[in-house]
Parts: structure tokens; sequence; C-alpha cells
């Protein structure tokens, strides 16, 4: 029995991808219910921290560090060649991590609190520094600091402050839900895989929907230097991790992005085509961790 259910959850993953890639065409129906359950995923999590766990550290300095720099080198060195292929890259590694990456640090046995510390971190800087240098490199002169500051935070701090409030509240006030909400931490796993349902699947929708023959090699390399940016990105951050004995933190904290508000972003300030290079980041990024906890189930079996 158990073994069966160890196999089950080994596929879902893969089939949820697959599964959005194929009923592409409904996503429009269920996209509402992305945030929700980022929301429902994060709280989970963050009822196995304490406010105390949060500490910021030199290796967060160094990764977002690191971030920076590289997102800065891919701009400089693409954008010459193909301006809207270099903002696409660019724009890949300059975002922010994912409001989900605690969940998948979790499952993957590494560090929440120190995800979730760089998350909260790198978001804040993004918010600060992103209108400044997207202003510089973009193509949207009418967007304003404060605007953009706040349309940024207002896409991103709900989703990481709202989770862990509420986790917090629930922990000092109604100790004995929190406490089996602690206890079945699985329940993130399937909420993952329905989330990533429609994750893949608004890629799809995108991607088929802004398809134009005319620029089907910048498409191609917009598709093909995420991949490069995503399995990059991946690579450094477990190199780094690794310095302090936790790779899979590291790996998640500078490989898995915030797409959505990349997209948001790309489309906001940048060439619209370029919203293509994080679109495909969506998917890319999910089969790396989607590898990686098969893997990682398949170790610890």
């Amino acid at each position: 029995m158990h073994l069966a259910k160890q196999q089950l959850k080994n596929a879902m993953l893969p089939v949820a991808m697959v599964g959005g890639a194929v009923f592409y065409k409904w996503m429009g129906y269920l996209t509402f219910l992305s945030p929700y359950l980022i929301f429902l995923m994060l709280f989970i999590t963050y009822c196995k921290l304490e406010i105390k766990d949060f500490k910021p550290q030199k290796e967060h300095l160094a990764l977002i560090t690191v971030q920076m720099i590289l997102a800065a080198m891919i701009y400089l060195a693409v954008s010459p060649l193909n301006h809207t292929v270099g903002e696409g890259i660019f724009i890949c590694v300059f975002i922010p991590t994912a409001t989900a990456a605690p969940v998948i640090t979790s499952m993957l046995g590494g560090s929440i609190s120190f995800v979730a510390t760089y998350s909260l971190l790198c978001n804040a800087i993004v918010a600060i520094i992103g209108p400044v240098v997207l202003a510089a490199i973009g193509d949207n002169p009418d967007m304003t600091f404060v605007k953009s500051s706040l349309l940024i935070c207002s896409k991103v701090f709900p989703l990481i402050i709202g989770p862990l409030a509420f986790a917090m509240i629930l922990r000092y006030c109604v100790p004995t839900v929190h406490s089996k909400i602690v206890g079945h931490q699985s329940i993130s796993f399937y909420l993952w895989a329905v989330s990533l349902f429609i994750i893949v699947g608004s890629c799809v929708s995108f991607t088929i929907n802004t398809w134009d023959d005319s620029r089907i090699l910048t498409v191609i390399m917009l598709v093909l230097g995420s991949l490069a940016a995503c399995l990059l990105q991946f690579f450094i951050g477990r190199k780094i991790g690794g310095k302090f004995k936790d790779k899979v933190s590291g790996g998640q904290s500078l490989g898995q992005k915030n797409t959505v508000l990349a997209v948001w972003l790309a489309l906001t300030y940048l060439n619209p085509i370029s919203s293509i290079a994080p679109a495909a980041y969506i998917a890319w990024q999910n089969i790396v961790n989607s590898w990686q906890l098969v893997r990682h189930t398949s170790l610890t079996r």
C-alpha cells in the first residue's frame, strides 16, 4: 500500500505538467486559483517556523550579490546581439525567488527558514531597485518609481506576509489546530501538483496565444536562453549552498523564480515578446523541481 502511494506521488508531478499542457485551453477558468494555492502552500509550510527562524545571514548576501551580477552580465553580453532576447533572459535572472520556494525546499529536505528569509530579502530588494533598473533598460518611460514600486509590492508581499502572519497567529492563538497542520505537511505536495497543472497550462496557453511566425528565431532563443538561465542558476545556487552545507536551499533560493511577476514585469516595462522567456522558465524550473522531488523520494525511500 505504501509503495503504491509512493509511486503515485512520484508520477503526480509529471502527470500534472503533461495534463496542464494538454488542457491549456481551459486554463483561463483556473488561473484565478494560483494565488490562493500559493497562499495555502506557504501557510502550511510556515506553520513549521517561528519568527526567530528568520535570520539574515552572510550567505543570503552572497546569493543576492551573485544574482544581481549575473543578471547584469547576461544583459550586457546578450543585449547587443539581440535586445529582446537580452531583456528576456535578464528578467529570468533578476526577478526574486518564488513565493513557493520554501514549500519545495521543505519537500527536498532543505532549510525552510533560510529560503523564506532569502525570499523576503530578495523580493524587498527587487521592489526597491527594480523600477530604476527596468526603467533604464526598458521601453515604458511612463512608469514612475513610486508607482512601479507599489505595483511590484502589491503583486508580491501579500503572498509572503499574509501566510506567515496567519501561521504565527494560529501558533499562539489556536495551538491545537496549529500542531495538526504541522503534522500534515504532505498536503503541500498535493496543492503543488494542482498548482503545477495550472501554471504549466497557463504557460502553454500564453506561448500559443502570442505566437508569431516572423519571430520564430527570437522565440527559440528566448526559450533556450531561459533554459540555460534556469540550469545555470540552480547549479550556481547549489555550489554556493555547498559552501554552507545546504545545496538544496542554495539551489532553490537562486533557481526557483517568481515567474508570474517576471511575465508581468516584462509585459509592463520591456518588449512584450521578451515575456516568452519567463513564461518558458515556468516549465523549465518545474521540470527541474519535479526531477529533484522524484530523485529525493527515491533516495529517501
